[in-house]
Formats: structure tokens, C-alpha cells, sequence
């Protein structure tokens, strides 16, 4: 399908998985209701809350978390991103960040562990390691559907332009960065890193986002602003403030139109 309509959720998700998730399934009808083919949720949909109890609610695949999801895009008959969830590690110590893409079926088309784990030390903002609850994915990956090819990611990933390269690379058409970008570095930075690796790669992008203050100790508030954005650059849709849908039309004949108007991957010099 070359034309269809996508939307990014924006959540404010806390420690209260059950409020999460119906937060999230609530705008995830209201999104397939306007016609949305492809829904995706941001980072944490099911959890943002101490990061000790992240490690010790971590769910299997085949979990409560997951399965909610799969038939939520059976029933609605869509392509639903799981942005992601606190999937069980291997020590016991950490779990995974993971984002899970399900079929209009429900069946699991792909999955994808978070690489770049966002360890940072703002003074007088924000310390956040989460390295020291979270083990870190090692594997890009493009998924192939009957919407699009979609390259997955997950929020701090935007920062890290050899990525999506990788993803473009892989066949990607479309980008998809679910997040929790905090205030500080979402104010400064979120709409240029999203720009950015758009229009470096010719893709659409599709990054739905949290919003707002968690009951995470203290820790973080989320920048919000759920975007979708063209190949060429241009914000096509944004979140208001507080819970929401960003809508917009994907086409992709204009990710080859502007891949044919400037083929940047032929005149590549490394």
C-alpha cells in the first residue's frame, strides 16, 4: 500500500501499568476510528515509574504486555507498534527495552532492543543512567510489511546518525523512533535530531512520544511533542500538550520522489 494514514501516540505513562495501558488502547481506537492504518506508541507505554520495580515487572514476549497488543491490532486490523516495554533480561538485573511491531493479524512481524542506552549527567537538570537497569540490544533491524519497510529504533538511538544509515541501507522507508525525551534535551534538541535523520535519509519518520511528569522518583518529565515528519524535512503532524494522536498521510511514492530528485546514496563518498 503506497498511501495510508499513520499515527503517533503520545502518552503519559507512570508505575500504573493497567492506567498505562488504557491510556494507550484508548487512543490507539481513536487513531484506527480517523482511519489510521499503521499506530504506533511511544517509549515505556506499559511503564515509567521506579526503575528497580522496571526490572522486577519485566514481562516474556509472550507476556500480558504483548499479548494485549497482538489482539488489539487483530481486533482493529492494523499495523501496531508497541513502542516498547520492559522485557525480561538475562541476569536478573536488567531487563530490555524492547519494541515489538504486530500484524493486522496479530501475529509478531518484528522486534527490536533498544542499542544506545541513555546514560547522561546534566548538572542541575538531570542524572539518568540506565545502564544500570537495562542491557543493551546489539541489532538493527528493518521490517518488512504489507505497509512499508520500517526501520525501528527507540528514542536516545536518534542521537546516533550511523543507525539509520545502517536502517536506509537495509531497505528502510520509514523510521520509527518511539520515545521519552526529557524536557531539557527534548526543548534543545528533538525536532532538529528528527529533521536530521529524515532528511539524511530520505525517510519518513514516525516518533511517538511521553509527555509530562512520571512518578519515577523524580527523575524525569517528558518533553512530549509526538511527531510524524516527511522525507524532505517538513513536521507533517504534532501532538498538543498532554495524552494524544499525531495524524498524517504516509505516501510513500514521495520517498522515491525525493530519492530520485536527489540521490544522495549514489554520490556517497566515504
Amino acid at each position: 500500500m503506497s498511501v495510508f494514514l499513520a499515527a503517533a501516540v503520545q502518552l503519559n505513562s507512570t508505575s500504573d501499568e493497567e492506567r498505562n495501558l488504557e491510556q494507550a488502547e484508548g487512543l490507539i481506537v481513536r487513531a484506527a476510528g480517523y482511519g489510521a492504518a499503521f499506530v504506533a506508541t511511544p517509549e515505556n507505554t506499559n511503564f515509567l515509574g521506579p526503575h528497580d520495580q522496571k526490572v522486577a515487572r519485566a514481562q516474556e514476549l509472550d507476556g500480558p504486555v504483548c499479548k494485549r497488543f497482538s489482539r488489539l491490532a487483530k481486533d482493529l486490523g492494523i499495523h501496531l507498534l508497541l513502542g516498547s516495554f520492559n522485557e525480561k533480561g538475562n541476569d536478573g538485573k536488567h531487563c530490555r527495552n524492547t519494541s515489538v511491531l504486530f500484524a493486522p493479524d496479530g501475529e509478531r512481524l518484528a522486534l527490536y532492543r533498544k542499542i544506545h542506552l541513555f546514560d547522561i549527567d546534566l548538572p542541575g537538570e538531570i542524572r539518568f543512567l540506565e545502564s544500570d537497569t537495562v542491557e543493551a540490544g546489539g541489532e538493527a533491524v528493518v521490517a518488512p510489511t504489507e505497509l512499508a519497510r520500517f526501520g525501528m529504533s527507540i528514542c536516545y538511538d536518534l542521537r546516533f546518525a550511523e543507525l539509520y544509515r545502517r536502517l536506509r541501507q537495509g531497505g528502510a522507508e520509514i523510521l520509527l523512533v518511539p520515545s521519552a525525551f526529557t524536557q531539557p534535551t527534548g526543548r534543545a534538541h528533538w525536532f532538529a535530531l528528527l529533521r536530521a535523520r529524515a532528511i539524511e535519509n530520505q525517510c519518513y519518520l514516525i516518533a511517538p512520544a511521553q509527555v509530562g511528569r512520571h512518578d519515577d522518583q523524580g527523575l524525569r518529565e517528558s518533553y512530549g511533542h509526538a511527531a510524524i515528519v516527511g522525507p524532505w524535512g517538513t513536521v507533517l503532524a504534532t501532538a498538543a500538550d498532554g495524552p494524544g494522536v499525531a495524524l498524517a498521510e504516509i505516501d510513500l511514492e514521495r520517498v522515491a520522489s525525493v530519492r530520485r530528485s536527489m540521490p544522495v546514496e549514489d554520490h556517497r563518498r566515504l
